[in-house]
């Protein structure tokens, strides 16, 4: 496996013994460059990460020119992160750094420990969205240019080192999964354990989350490591959590305090380091105003908050999630987007989110007749589907007849809302205008 791409890291700063103290705090994954002064900065390096002094000694002395410097490096490159440094903590300053286009404000004399973990996030950063464009679909990665992507990313990033618990709101289909082992890869190595929190029966609760001794109940044919113990060292992902009851919601805060579990049957403790990584598919806030979830529960788990957009609010998105479904299926079946097919997409309101848009491009692989998928393919499915989803129950106590005719002219009335309009209609439909129009007349549907 070849060595990966190190980031390069550009320090700005006029004291050569700062500098290189600089230079031996980043990590290995970084490659270095120092300038004492603006003029010195290489032109043909694309930078990844800036540490620029506020207060470089330039000819003519220049006071903060490490402002200029800052918006050089954003004009050129905006997605370099820059790390401001001043012993100076004016607020005006620190906001001005922040306004040039700085994402960080560091206090000299620095510490060793914060400089290296800022860098670390900064590392996890890029990483995810180099992660966006490698095929290696046995990692989780978080797909979309769109600037809600950008800031779960960035919000992913800052994470990295930290260990306190986190929770993920998001409507199902988000991908809450994806964002929880985003979580746990940019730690490396270490357990992961995803539990749903809904197929959790209450008598049984313990058993699973702390695990048993053989013997301390009936069925208890042997000893079990329960999901705490077992996620030990590393994450523990709790998916739903909206659905764990008062009682069980009450254990899991004993534990959470303390660290400690007591397996069913056993009469000592012990200890397991374990971050909690909970996700609910609505506002733990709407259940707290309910009283159906503890809210000193809801302040531990949420240390660190993180709410995913339904799509339908990132349509930007859209194309690249696609174009990444079809690309799992490839060279097995090699099919491609027409654009028009991918702004129909775009222009579907997507209530099953990034779960429902999987499916749909499976379906898409498997039944457009051409190689390239069009957007005639995409609303014959896209309206098979809203149509079939929209249907209401059957009546009993009316004729064939009637309830032929009554389908049909839902599904037509369906269709002219949907295409809005008649030749799209009739090609979706497979009739004639002049048929469709007398249809239309026949049934007492309202076009315009």
């Amino acid at each position: 496996m070849s060595e990966p791409q190190k980031l390069n890291l550009l320090i700005v700063e006029d004291d050569p013994h700062l500098a290189s103290s600089l230079r031996l705090v980043a990590p290995d994954s970084y490659k270095v460059y120092v300038a004492k002064s603006p003029h010195l900065i290489p032109d043909h390096v694309f930078f990844h990460a800036a540490l620029v002094d506020m207060h470089l000694e330039v000819e003519p002395p220049t006071p903060a020119d490490g402002l200029s410097v800052v918006q050089k490096l954003v004009k050129k490159n905006p997605q370099v992160e820059v790390v401001a440094m001043s012993g100076n903590l004016d607020r005006a300053l620190m906001e001005k750094a922040i306004q040039s286009g700085a994402q960080r404000f560091l206090a000299k004399p620095l510490s060793a420990d914060e400089l290296n973990a800022v860098l670390e996030k900064i590392e996890a950063y890029w990483w995810l969205r180099f992660a966006t464009y490698e095929n290696n679909l046995s990692r989780a990665q978080l797909i979309g240019s769109s600037t809600a992507s950008e800031a779960l990313r960035k919000k992913v990033a800052e994470l990295k080192g930290e260990k306190a618990h986190v929770l993920i709101e998001g409507e199902t289909g988000t991908g809450k999964d994806v964002v929880s082992r985003l979580l746990n890869q940019q730690e490396g190595s270490r357990p992961y354990i995803s539990v749903n929190c809904s197929a959790l029966t209450e008598n049984l609760f313990e058993s699973e989350f702390f695990g048993h001794l053989k013997g301390s109940f009936t069925g208890a044919d042997s000893n079990k490591i329960g999901f705490a113990e077992a996620a030990h060292g590393g994450d523990l992902f709790l998916d739903e959590i909206e659905a764990l009851p008062l009682t069980q919601q009450a254990k899991l805060l004993r534990f959470l305090e303390s660290g400690e579990i007591r397996k069913v049957g056993a009469k000592d403790v012990q200890h397991v380091d374990v971050r909690v990584i909970a996700a609910s598919n609505i506002p733990l806030s709407q259940l707290l105003a309910e009283k159906k979830f503890r809210e000193d529960l809801y302040f531990r788990l949420a240390a660190h908050r993180i709410e995913i957009l339904p799509l339908n609010q990132r349509p930007q998105d859209i194309p690249d999630i696609a174009q990444a479904f079809l690309q799992a299926e490839r060279p097995k079946r090699n099919k491609s987007f027409d654009e028009s097919a991918l702004k129909e997409l775009q222009s579907y309101t997507w209530p099953g989110n990034v779960r429902e848009l999987k499916r749909v491009c499976e379906q898409l692989i498997l039944t457009s007749p051409l190689p390239v998928i069009r957007d005639s393919d995409v609303q014959k499915l896209l309206l098979r589907d809203s149509y079939s989803a929209s249907t209401t129950r059957m009546q009993l106590d009316q004729s064939l007849d009637a309830f032929l005719k009554a389908q049909e002219k839902k599904f037509i009335d369906y269709c002219l809302s949907q295409t809005k309009d008649i030749d799209k209609c009739c090609d979706l439909l497979k009739i004639s205008r002049s048929s469709l129009y007398k249809k239309i007349k026949e049934l007492d549907i309202n076009y315009e």
